[in-house]
């Protein structure tokens, strides 16, 4: 959710507070309603969805149900009380502060702030009490996971690292000259609380694309848009049919751009290949003379003077032949060097032969390649984007397949197991790794799903069996999302420190099941 659409939402919001607060309902883990009645009398819900990776916060009619279902729900439910007082945003950024005044009783509560941290895949939910010390979180980060800040109980709240960006309620339009000649898109690094869909939206409103380059005219088409958006963020306006074609046509030459490119540098690379092919034909010739010299030096080896480093002989055909010599050598071994350059250079001169019309037809595949990516339409550019190339490069560890038929990745060393922990998992994948022994790291290619229990036995075995407990009866697996495992600073390839684990006891054998890809 992005900065000003939070903006405008607070907006309204605070048209009705400060409200009464008529109760908290929890929809599920990661959500939170507080049922509010607002100065005009109106009843709605503040809805906040929480957890990654797409948190939202949103204002909605109606009743919604739910009792707290974690921990940090029911300290929510006992303490976040009384009227909402309150409800700001840390500058345009995607951080709303919500200010309870709590309430009197038998028992009184204390005010309490709730912060909600919309930032995707680091959102996050805190409770704070009056003084910003952290009362409880949602998703505990320690310094472990997060060098800047720690957001555990106990702590005073320390909100995201500030940056500076021009304010879209306050800029004038020559704040926005650092973006003259420069693509629309990075708007959003200039402007706060415009992310990439309201930059979308922003381009949509001044009759632009994403990738045109500003000028005089468009820069003041900019401003005026961004003033527009700041009253009323609503992604709702409609392209024109020629904005339409200009941006499915951007698109498609963005798509395009990258898959020519690769295939370009492919074709470059087989071009320079024929190149050599045909120097090493070329060079037949100079093996011909090679052993021309070889078979003269043997027939006049009493001409030859010892130590010379070159010597002219009578040539077969009556004409003078001049040989160069390594001095240190006999010339019946400088004539067996002379044999050897020859035979270098007739083997590669065959493997030419054979290799010429086979890369000539891999270019001309290429080219065929290139032209037909040419004139693909945007369905078939998308297909191409997400379909994998095989065969690029070795693959990396070794790869099976549990009994639901998710894939398994097995590091085979240390760069492996680096490789595919911290580049290639998928963050929701799971991460396997035999208990306080060197071992390989497993990733089960879950992306997400649940497996079932066979498949997470199927990939602790394999960490069992691809560590130092291999042939043990019981072996301690610890598995855990990709997501709670990291490197910390400074550490070898391989080197991790992980979070949010269970553990299975397995055999150190190879499971049976599955198979091996």
């Amino acid at each position: 959710m992005e900065g000003l659409l939070i903006h405008a939402l607070l907006r309204e919001l605070a048209l009705e507070l400060p409200a009464q607060n008529l109760g908290l309902a929890f929809p599920d883990e990661g959500s939170l309603a507080v049922l509010l009645k607002g100065r005009s009398g109106r009843i709605f819900n503040l809805v906040l969805r929480y957890r990654p990776p797409s948190p939202s916060l949103v204002l909605e009619e109606g009743t919604l149900l739910g009792e707290p279902k974690t921990p940090f729900q029911r300290q929510l439910w006992a303490r976040a009380k009384g009227p909402l007082m309150k409800a700001e945003q840390v500058k345009l950024d995607r951080v709303v502060l919500l200010r309870f005044a709590g309430e009197q009783g038998f028992v009184d509560t204390p005010p309490a702030t709730l912060v909600f941290e919309a930032t995707g895949r680091n959102a996050n939910l805190l409770l704070l009490d009056e003084a910003g010390r952290i009362l409880g979180v949602d998703r505990v980060i320690t310094q472990e996971v997060n060098r800047y800040r720690e957001l555990r109980p106990g702590l005073p709240y320390t909100p995201p690292p500030p940056y500076e960006k021009l304010d879209p309620r306050t800029l004038k339009a020559e704040d926005l000259r650092p973006l003259l000649g420069r693509p629309l898109k990075e708007v959003v690094r200039h402007v706060d609380g415009v992310g990439l869909e309201l930059m979308r939206e922003l381009a949509r409103r001044a009759g632009l694309t994403p990738e045109t380059p500003l000028d005089e005219a468009a820069l003041e088409r900019v401003f005026q848009a961004l003033k527009g958006l700041v009253e009323d963020p609503a992604l709702r306006t409609a392209l024109t049919e020629e904005l339409r074609a200009k941006w499915a046509e951007e698109e498609k030459e963005a798509l395009r751009k990258p898959l020519l490119e690769a295939l370009e540098r492919e074709r470059k690379t087989l071009l320079a290949r024929l190149a050599d092919y045909q120097r090493a034909l070329d060079r037949l010739e100079e093996a011909a003379a090679l052993r021309q010299k070889a078979d003269l030096l043997l027939a006049r080896l009493k001409e030859v003077p010892k130590g010379a480093e070159k010597v002219v002989l009578e040539g077969f055909d009556g004409k003078p032949v001049e040989v160069a010599l390594d001095p240190t050598l006999s010339p019946q071994e400088n004539a067996k060097k002379l044999y050897e350059r020859a035979r270098r250079l007739e083997a590669l001169a065959e493997r030419a032969l054979d290799l010429i019309p086979k890369t000539e037809a891999k270019v001309q595949a290429l080219e065929g390649e290139m032209a037909r990516l040419r004139q693909a339409d945007l369905a078939e550019l998308l297909a191409l984007t997400r379909k994998p190339r095989e065969g690029k490069g070795p693959k990396v560890g070794l790869r099976y397949t549990s009994p639901s038929g998710f894939a398994v990745w097995v590091g085979r060393n240390a760069k492996e197991n680096d490789l595919l922990t911290t580049r290639m998992a998928h963050s929701e994948d799971l991460w396997f790794h035999a208990q306080g022994v060197p071992g390989s790291h497993v990733i089960l290619k879950t992306e997400g799903k649940n497996p079932t229990l066979d498949d997470l036995l199927f990939a602790a075995k394999l960490a069992a069996y691809y560590s130092k407990a291999r042939g043990e009866t019981q072996v301690p697996v610890d598995y855990t999302r990709k997501k709670h495992v990291w490197r910390p600073r400074k550490a070898a390839p391989g080197q991790v420190l992980y979070t949010h684990a269970k553990t299975l006891f397995v055999e150190g054998a190879l499971p049976q099941e599955g198979g091996e890809g």
